[in-house]
């Protein structure tokens, strides 16, 4: 007789998933039966490249964090996504890396002076946030408070003062910092952001880069490498049955359940929290049903960790004349220059003096090109301000852009936006969310227990090990890499090495 392969059912075909399905299928050989089953319409969850007026643009997933020994690099690199297509390719987002000519102005449209004021705020804030991350800035509590004890001892130091209005412009300042970490935390309060917690998270060495052939080609290619009907595209889980062997995965909209001796679950936090309610199987979107509930240990990691939402906003922009002194910049024709003026790498210091821009505009801490000389600008939102964005017609967010370039940057020719194209990971039914953090009251202990499986382990060595029946792999069980690719990555890895260690012990 052959002996029965054991059955995996990876849910989630994002970087986390594929690189589960890839470890088993690779180094298990053909001791496993593998299969990838993906609630969307294609591979690469919260992995999306796109294109916008004819540049390549991230709507997920942009930065490799550190490039010194990174997988992610490494995957691009064998994909071939590092090297920039000469012929008919794309330009593609931030390619030129970190701007070094940043122009900062305060609302209103004063150039704030890099070399006295906005640099040293912005030292200040680097020190600051590099001290956290290196454990040493004191006892937990949170971020946003953190900082602007900071930004008070630098003032109270300041030999002669420096008066109001000097504080005001660094208040503001800061606060466009704490914008900035607000996006790339996630946090939609920087307040509810730990900050003991900021000591354990690590980049690699190395600089930040991001991928000149669009972030999709590493999970398309990690997709490609698997065996032939792997991924199955359209199959939602919606209950899972998980209380013995064989698990059971029921499916919506009539879809035949199946049957797996594991499943690696790698959904993202956002679902699971989604997944507490009482009764999570009436609830919409990609909410699961478990069956047994989830344990109190993982129940509680669920629930304290936080999980926020990043949304990017890209503007095809144009320069134009006011026609007229009573336009006020409103209408008017191209600038008719030969050579049309760049939009500027534009830092924005919010001080609430005009009304006419909208609170969720004072979310972001700048609108930049996506690389030095393009007509496609970005802004990034983080929490309120993001999920408000999703819910606005495109001609409401327009108005809004203009009303804020129109504060920032008040000198002929203004700058009009054309057509705009944003993220919406708020609203996915999918994922309700961009990546996790540690909030205030969790700690780094909690993306330990996301990752622990289901049943738990047992509490001594000579027990009978547990069957392994639900592991768990994505960004939020990843300890000091979360909220990345370079934590979705390797957790799939190893939750696929835990299979292959259970069956050759």
């Amino acid at each position: 007789m052959v002996a029965k392969k054991p059955r995996v059912v990876v849910v989630g075909a994002g970087i986390s998933g594929l690189a589960a399905a890839q470890r088993l299928c690779g180094a298990g050989g053909d001791r496993f039966e593998v299969t990838v089953v993906e609630a969307g319409a294609r591979v690469g969850g919260r992995i999306l490249t796109s294109e916008f007026a004819g540049h390549r643009v991230e709507m997920g997933a942009t930065w490799v964090q550190g490039v010194v020994g990174s997988p992610v690099y490494a995957l691009a690199r064998d994909a071939g996504a590092l090297v920039e297509e000469k012929e008919g390719g794309l330009p593609y987002e931030r390619m030129d890396g970190f701007p070094d000519r940043v122009l900062t102005v305060a609302e209103g449209g004063e150039v704030v002076d890099g070399d006295t004021v906005a640099g040293p705020i912005a030292e200040l804030y680097r020190g600051m946030m590099e001290a956290a991350r290196a454990g040493e800035a004191g006892d937990g509590g949170g971020v946003e408070e953190y900082l602007r004890r900071g930004l008070r001892a630098y003032q109270a130091a300041r030999s002669g003062g420096g008066g109001k209005e000097l504080e005001e412009v660094e208040e503001a300042l800061l606060a466009m910092h704490i914008n900035r970490e607000r996006t790339d935390t996630s946090a939609d309060d920087l307040g509810d952001l730990d900050l003991t917690a900021e000591g354990e998270y690590r980049d690699f060495p190395g600089e930040h880069a991001t991928i000149p052939g669009g972030y999709s080609r590493v999970v398309e290619r990690l997709a490609a490498a698997l065996p032939p009907g792997t991924v199955r595209l359209g199959l939602r889980l919606r209950r899972l049955e998980w209380g013995e062997t064989p698990v059971r995965l029921h499916f919506a909209d009539g879809a035949p359940p199946l049957t797996a001796d594991h499943v690696i679950l790698t959904v993202s936090l956002g679902v699971l929290k989604a997944s507490l309610g009482k009764d999570a199987s009436g609830a919409g979107g990609a909410a699961i049903a478990f069956d047994p509930p989830l344990p109190p240990f993982k129940r509680e990691a669920v629930a304290r960790l936080g999980f926020g939402v990043v949304n990017k906003l890209f503007m095809e922009v144009e320069a134009v004349e006011p026609s007229g002194p009573e336009d006020g910049g409103c209408g008017g024709d191209v600038h008719p220059a030969a050579a049309p003026p760049d939009f500027p790498f534009l830092n924005m210091a919010f001080r609430g003096l005009v009304a006419k821009i909208p609170w969720w505009m004072r979310g972001t801490e700048s609108i930049y090109p996506v690389h030095a000389g393009s007509s496609v600008a970005l802004a990034w939102f983080a929490g309120r301000e993001a999920a408000h964005l999703e819910s606005l017609p495109d001609d409401d967010v327009i108005r809004g852009v203009h009303a804020t370039l129109d504060s920032f940057l008040p000198a002929t020719p203004r700058w009009r936006v054309k057509r705009i194209k944003r993220s919406g990971w708020a609203t996915d039914p999918l994922f309700l969310g961009s990546y996790s953090y540690v909030a205030v009251g969790s700690s780094g202990e909690d993306l330990d227990l996301m990752a622990e499986p289901l049943p738990r382990g047992p509490d001594t060595a000579d027990e009978r090990a547990p069957p392994l029946r639900v592991l768990f792999a994505g960004e939020a069980t990843h300890r000091t890499h979360y909220s990345t690719t370079h934590a979705a990555y390797p957790s799939g890895v190893r939750e696929a090495n835990r299979l292959l260690q259970h069956y050759r012990g």
